[in-house]
């Protein structure tokens, strides 16, 4: 395989080393569109109490390496996301969600295996986790299929380093009796500690983003999903996890 890497420099330049070797990144998370519904055209019900997470939720990270002198867009997700948020009336009170930062999988093995290791230390720090600390103002209860977007303001934990954000969230809901939310969250990798992981041929910059969909289910008593959910319908392209 270091043969046929090295030929592909060679012959074809950075060009063709990144569309074999690389690819094409899957596109942005984004919310899905309520299909025949238009904002407005169903009644809500009431969304007050617990919604937890389901497993048509994702996070993930995008970050913009110099390859060869080219740029590529890095991608990493995980469908390993838990925790829920409450609903009292139009405000969201209360949020807490975790992911399982070991199962982040990209597009190349090598990667994973170095975020997993020297960049993330999952070993050490299995959980990033993020808890709202102020509650958001929905104004009003969004009729099925309207979208909403608002700021939020809460505690992000990665590496076992902790700090306060805020960042703008868009929620959609669903004529399933879903909401679903999306966020993407730019980040300073040296505020969580977390090492520049360039090396020789990809250089990486001091910035990334984090990116979350979430898939949002009234919960029982128990705290699960009060009903049972289908797989989750894809936002964005088809994106199969590989590596050298």
């Amino acid at each position: 395989m270091a043969l046929v890497i090295t030929a592909a420099v060679l012959i074809g330049g950075p060009y063709i080393f990144i569309d074999l070797f690389e690819g094409t990144p899957p596109s942005r998370l984004h919310l899905p569109t309520a299909a025949g519904v238009g904002p407005g055209s169903v009644t809500p019900g009431p969304v007050s109490g617990t919604w937890v997470a389901s497993t048509g939720s994702l996070a993930g990270y995008r970050v913009n390496e110099l390859l060869f002198g080219q740029t590529h867009t890095a991608v990493g997700r995980t469908s390993k996301v838990s925790g829920g948020l409450v609903i009292s009336g139009t405000e969201i009170a209360a949020a807490d969600f975790s992911v399982d930062m070991a199962s982040v999988k990209s597009d190349q093995g090598a990667r994973d295996a170095q975020f997993r290791g020297f960049i993330m230390r999952t070993a050490d720090y299995p959980k990033a986790t993020f808890q709202l600390t102020s509650p958001i103002q929905m104004g009003a209860v969004p009729a099925i299929g309207q979208k909403i977007t608002e700021q939020a303001v809460g505690d992000l934990t990665m590496r076992g380093v902790r700090r306060s954000i805020s960042f703008a969230l868009s929620a959609e809901r669903l004529p399933d009796d879903t909401i679903d939310v999306n966020a993407e969250i730019p980040i300073r990798f040296s505020d969580w500690h977390i090492p520049n992981p360039s090396f020789a041929v990809a250089r990486v910059g001091s910035t990334g983003i984090i990116e979350v969909l979430l898939q949002m289910v009234a919960a029982n008593a128990a705290g699960h999903p009060a009903h049972p959910q289908p797989p989750p319908t894809p936002t964005t392209s088809i994106y199969v996890p590989g590596s050298f």
